[in-house]
């Protein structure tokens, strides 16, 4: 079973950059898309039901921003982007809850926090409020997946320029803490299990040609609950895969086939 995250920056950009020919190429069992800015009645019917694929889509209220969308093989057996009307979880598009028959996925698009004080207080609420939800879920034996762009580079390991941007949002102390608070609760970060190299980044600033020069941040992850690596094969990042100034991140999974 093959799983792709992929911060597309424009569902609508990325059908016209070809989309469908990457999912007819890549062949994923699962693809989890964030920041698709669009809801359904913008898109093309071949987008929104690509052939061999349903689709579960959770776009914002707001034109033209955030939202998340989900391409799989196999209907999931539950679908969920309501998780109350306080819930930080509930607002902008942000997260779908997928639940197949031996696990359970999460495609999340976790907020950035540069623009201002509040915009990284929610952050840091949504944050706290996902890894409470889904802790709840890992005590019940469940096995988690969660992936998507989670806006925060973990390590120097992690970012071209780790000491000019240590008082940025995205590389925070409280925000690369959480990270490490995700581990501590036995989660897996899956790309490190298998790729310990550094310089291996899955975001790019545009303006600057960055991607040229690999000047990146790795902000996209697949996080595994510990029941759940056992299936894990591999972790990866499709750098040469282009369309967006994030690349698709994956995982490769024996033993789930049957969803």
């Amino acid at each position: 079973m093959k799983i792709l995250s992929w911060n597309v920056n424009g569902i609508r950009a990325a059908y016209k950059k070809g989309i469908l020919d990457f999912l007819k190429n890549e062949k994923p069992d699962i693809l989890c898309v964030q920041e698709i800015k669009a809801k359904e009645d913008q898109l093309p019917k071949k987008l929104i039901a690509p052939q061999g694929y349903v689709t579960c889509w959770n776009p914002a209220e707001k034109k033209g921003y955030s939202g998340t969308a989900i391409f799989s093989r196999i209907k999931p057996t539950r679908v969920k982007t309501d998780f109350g009307e306080k819930s930080p979880l509930s607002q902008e598009g942000r997260v779908i809850e997928a639940e197949y028959d031996r696990f359970i996925l999460f495609n999340v698009y976790f907020p950035n926090g540069k623009k201002d004080a509040d915009r990284l207080t929610f952050k840091m609420d949504f944050y706290k409020a996902f890894l409470h939800y889904i802790d709840r879920l890992k005590k019940k034996g469940k096995k988690i997946i969660f992936c998507g762009d989670v806006n925060t580079a973990h390590t120097e390991k992690d970012i071209a320029r780790p000491k000019e941007n240590s008082k940025r949002s995205g590389f925070l102390p409280m925000e690369r803490a959480w990270i490490d608070t995700v581990i501590k609760h036995g989660y897996v970060d899956t790309f490190r299990k298998y790729n310990t190299k550094p310089d291996q980044y899955s975001w790019w600033d545009l303006k600057t040609r960055a991607r040229e020069r690999n000047v990146g941040w790795r902000i996209d992850y697949f996080f595994v609950s510990k029941n759940c690596m056992p299936y894990v094969k591999d972790a990866f990042i499709l750098k040469d895969v282009f369309g967006s100034d994030h690349a698709p991140v994956g995982v490769t999974l024996k033993g789930l086939n049957n969803f």
